[in-house]
């Protein structure tokens, strides 16, 4: 494959900064508006519409360089290094603004095709180039952005062979989506099949108990010393108050459970469905109704059983205490059945999507270094 090592600075039609701080403070926002990207949009390739934060669109205007458009590149500048993403044409929004965090750059896309440029700064050879100019103490940022960003060299392709090797990583990248989407849709109607099935109940269908009287209760454990557990071969997921935090080779769950967390991170459940070690700062719940209980622990109001003076804390004997509706068998067991059958397609979707990462992550270096022939793709 002939490549071209151009400078960046050579084809980049714009680039600016997000605004300054005192631009952009946390007094501007609004409930809705025009949207800001920050880091929660740029953990893949491209711009998520998962906005979180808005400015007035005269606010928006009086910062118009540092908004971008679709078919913009957004590269992070501190916090998270590394994250990089372009703005799609299908995007909710035409224009997003920057936060103080990144910076935007605007490509001639007569010579780069911007989902390939993004792909190959996924790599580990473009990671390396924007990581090269990190600050190597203290917060991490990287240093004189827009500068460095300009100066570096790619060696480019031309531009069919670039949209050759994007349309394949952009085919699975689109599966991903799909299955998404699919899984957020899925997860709605098991949302609306409880409210249908529970929320208008009769008073003779249900009686008033609480969550101890339908769930097995107890709090996590902490791992084992590294020493005592860890080999070579380490596979089994250490599950912590937010999220899969770490990894031992022993585990003291193999059940479907769900996990909240008890101390620090709260409110938010897991369900768990592999062999795992739960921290902690968990609290483990297992039942015969798995998904009527997911339904309950996502409606508590978990802020208002605090405990914690410095830092938020959940005590187990709070949670069993929770007061929920307990509906007759016959119907726990006709909604575990409708909505498990939706979460096993949701389940069945969720490993294809880690199968079809796996596989775009080994194709993305052997499709930039052409080791893959391209020349037959059609697009």
């Amino acid at each position: 494959m002939y490549t071209e090592t151009i400078k960046l600075n050579s084809v980049i039609t714009d680039i600016a900064a997000g605004p300054f701080g005192s631009n952009l403070k946390v007094s501007c926002f609004v409930d809705y508006g025009f949207p800001i990207i920050d880091g929660a949009n740029l953990k893949g390739f491209k711009v998520t519409d998962n906005v979180t934060k808005f400015v007035t669109e005269k606010k928006a205007r009086s910062l118009h360089r540092a908004i971008a458009c679709r078919n913009d590149v957004i590269v992070t500048i501190s916090g998270t290094l590394g994250q990089i993403a372009y703005i799609p044409e299908n995007s909710k929004f035409k224009e997003y603004l920057c936060s103080q965090r990144q910076f935007r750059v605007t490509f001639d896309t007569n010579r780069v095709y911007v989902p390939y440029l993004v792909y190959y700064f996924h790599s580990r050879e473009g990671q390396y180039k924007i990581l090269s100019f990190a600050n190597q103490t203290g917060v991490p940022a990287l240093s004189q952005p827009l500068k460095n960003f300009r100066n570096i060299e790619v060696n480019f392709p031309d531009i069919d062979t670039q949209k050759q090797i994007a349309s394949i990583l952009l085919a699975i990248d689109d599966k991903i989506e799909l299955n998404t989407a699919i899984n957020d849709n899925l997860e709605q109607q098991a949302s609306l099949l409880y409210d249908y099935f529970f929320e208008k109940i009769p008073p003779d269908k249900f009686k008033i108990g609480i969550l101890a009287d339908i769930a097995n209760i107890s709090s996590g454990k902490r791992p084992p010393m590294k020493s005592d557990v860890m080999t070579e071969e380490i596979n089994i997921p250490l599950v912590g108050a937010a999220d899969v935090m770490g990894f031992t080779n022993e585990f003291n769950h193999n059940d479907k459970i769900l996990v909240i967390g008890r101390v620090g991170t709260h409110g938010i459940v897991q369900k768990i469905n592999f062999p795992c070690w739960t921290s902690d700062n968990t609290l483990v719940i297992t039942s015969n109704f798995y998904e009527f209980l997911y339904q309950i622990l996502k409606r508590i109001d978990y802020h208002s059983l605090n405990r914690g003076s410095t830092q938020p804390l959940i005590t187990q004997g709070d949670i069993k205490k929770v007061p929920v509706i307990i509906p007759d068998e016959k119907m726990l067991v006709e909604y575990e059945t409708i909505v498990g059958t939706l979460m096993s397609k949701y389940e069945t979707n969720k490993i294809e999507n880690v199968r079809l990462s796996a596989l775009r992550d080994t194709l993305l270096p052997k499709l930039m270094n052409g080791e893959i022939d391209v020349s037959a793709v059609r697009i």
